[in-house]
């Protein structure tokens, strides 16, 4: 069963690492065996997201499978009966109208199990001015109440992540008290489902610009990235070098093109050698 974590001991348990020079990741896991392989391989964090149920389905992720905050509720005793000893993080959807007491939900989430919370899925992945957020940001279902349940849930020392897309959406979730941005270089690319993406020096300004703004506020924020071109371990060496970013959140990077290219190659070897 997993082990529940306070915001001071996380915040700790991080710090230590940065100290050490070792980058954090985040992991998102949307079933059992991920989760539990990912703590054995060293996560930091684990991220649980109902959009991850997309990725598991060999679908492009999305957030329009079902109601998003009770499927990650519903997730959360698989996962915490695999992992052992790394806090696990749940996504909430704040701007769900169905869940207007920001207070009573993220009461859930405690009971459920979950050690903190990110603002996911978030309205920032619609752009500013586009009808549908537009829309939402006048029934007062913007970005705004995802700062707000960051806030919340400061105030009761849980610990907060969170998933910015623009500089002042790190300046206000900093204000907020958040203990971990994420800065967030749009939909990951790579493997079967991948998003069409800029290039590593686009990504990489885009992050540095929201963490430029977030310190501004808060020097000691940890800051950590996601998406965009940087996919693959291999694209996190251009990140760390172009940006302060110290350390990367996956979720298809994790739960996804890992997956999709281990069965495609135990496949073809055991298809390699001939029958008799």
């Amino acid at each position: 069963m997993a082990k529940k974590f306070k915001r001071a001991q996380i915040k700790a348990r991080l710090e230590a690492k940065i100290e050490q020079g070792i980058p954090l990741i985040g992991a998102g896991s949307s079933c059992g065996l991920v989760a539990k392989c990912a703590e054995i391989g060293g996560a930091d964090l684990i991220i649980v997201y109902s959009t991850g149920i997309s990725r598991l389905k060999g679908l492009p992720t999305s957030h329009n499978l079902g109601h998003s905050n009770h499927m990650t509720l519903d997730m959360a005793d698989e996962i915490n009966n695999v992992v052992k000893d790394t806090p696990v993080i749940g996504g909430i959807e704040a701007c769900d109208a169905s869940s207007w007491d920001l207070g009573q939900l993220l009461d859930k989430f405690k009971s459920a199990g979950f050690s903190g919370i990110i603002n996911f899925p978030t309205m920032g992945l619609f752009e500013e001015g586009t009808l549908w957020r537009n829309m939402k940001e006048s029934v007062g279902l913007g970005f705004g109440r995802e700062v707000e349940l960051v806030r919340l849930a400061s105030q009761q020392e849980i610990f907060t992540m969170a998933y910015v897309f623009t500089a002042q959406e790190a300046e206000d979730m900093a204000r907020a008290g958040v203990d971990c941005l994420v800065p967030h270089a749009g939909g990951t690319a790579g493997g079967l489902q991948g998003f069409a993406t800029v290039d590593y020096g686009l990504g990489a300004k885009k992050i540095q610009d929201m963490i430029t703004a977030a310190k501004k506020i808060n020097p000691r924020l940890i800051c950590l990235a996601h998406g965009g071109p940087f996919a693959e371990p291999k694209d996190t060496e251009y990140l760390y070098r172009h940006t302060e970013a110290v350390g990367f959140v996956g979720a298809s990077s994790i739960e996804r093109i890992p997956i999709e290219k281990a069965v495609i190659n135990a496949v073809q070897e055991f298809k390699s050698y001939p029958v008799k």
